[in-house]
């Protein structure tokens, strides 16, 4: 099986040091791909770059936890605080998305809106993910995949990181527990992109060193880079931590860029023998036979 290597900036627009962060890591080339948060406050100035960047593809991250809602707070009290802030209580949201009809009208209004607002950019839709992985959950899944379908939805990124990258960098314990935590909800996910057409990545990695994809990070990936199509995906900024977000304290923004930036990692890319770009690029290479 041939490879093919997508490389993503998640949240774009979160702030503008990630933008600017997006634009420096798209125009020095290993980065090919970002996730537009649309209703963070500095969208518009990501949206401003992303057309600029001719060789950036960019879809939608969809916030629906832990992030600023598209829908004014009274039309979604449900879903948002009175600054229209969406909490990060996850299981509880996702119960309430499961049993509460009068919920699930009000999640499929936000993200119908944010769908429309991304339409609404003139950008070309290159995939969709969720803002930590909550289309994991099976409501939210089907939701994206019906109302994302009237946008031209034909990618999802798939959360299934390799075991020996999980343990690694999450610990020998907890990296074996979260993937049998996660395979039956994969299994599902799979099933249904499949059945909705929607094209989706073999292998991802980031989910056990978010935020902190580093050079190091990338070139142990880089050595170990598997057959079929991976999405490495990270959260670079010029600046770190709190600076950007309150709820990514930990963050390692600054050396997440630092290593796409890397002449080390540049020469890593340039040394695989894998094709490169976004998802429409990885759906036209399949259509010719290839990843």
């Amino acid at each position: 099986m041939a490879k093919f290597l997508i490389v993503t900036a998640d949240d774009f627009g979160l702030h503008e040091s990630v933008n600017e962060a997006v634009e420096q890591a798209s125009r020095a080339g290993v980065l090919t791909a970002a996730s537009l948060m649309i209703a963070s406050p500095a969208s518009a100035d990501a949206v401003r770059r992303a057309h600029t960047l001719p060789g950036l593809k960019v879809g939608l991250h969809l916030v629906l936890a832990d992030g600023l809602a598209r829908l004014a707070p009274g039309l979604i009290p449900d879903l948002t605080d009175a600054r229209g802030h969406m909490d990060d209580r996850m299981f509880a949201r996702g119960v309430r998305f499961f049993a509460v009809p009068s919920v699930r009208r009000q999640l499929e209004a936000e993200i119908r809106a944010q769908f429309i607002a991304f339409a609404e950019t003139g950008l070309v839709l290159d995939h969709v993910n969720v803002h930590k992985h909550f289309h994991l959950h099976p409501t939210l899944l089907e939701m994206l995949l019906r109302i994302g379908a009237e946008f031209g939805l034909d990618a999802v990124r798939l959360p299934k990181e390799p075991l020996w990258f999980s343990q690694r960098y999450a610990g020998w314990l907890a990296g074996p527990a979260r993937a049998a935590l996660l395979r039956p909800w994969l299994g599902v996910m799979k099933r249904r992109l499949d059945a909705a057409g929607v094209i989706y990545n073999d292998q991802v990695f980031g989910i056990a060193a978010s935020g902190a994809m580093d050079e190091s990070t990338l070139l142990d990936i880089f050595a170990r880079l598997p057959p079929g199509a991976t999405e490495i995906y990270l959260h670079p900024a010029t600046r770190s931590g709190a600076a950007v977000a309150p709820s990514m304290d930990g963050y390692r923004h600054a050396d997440e860029l630092a290593g796409l930036l890397s002449h080390r990692v540049r020469a890593a890319v340039g040394e695989l023998d894998a094709g490169r770009g976004g998802y429409r690029d990885l759906r036209a290479r399949r259509a010719r036979g290839g990843a």
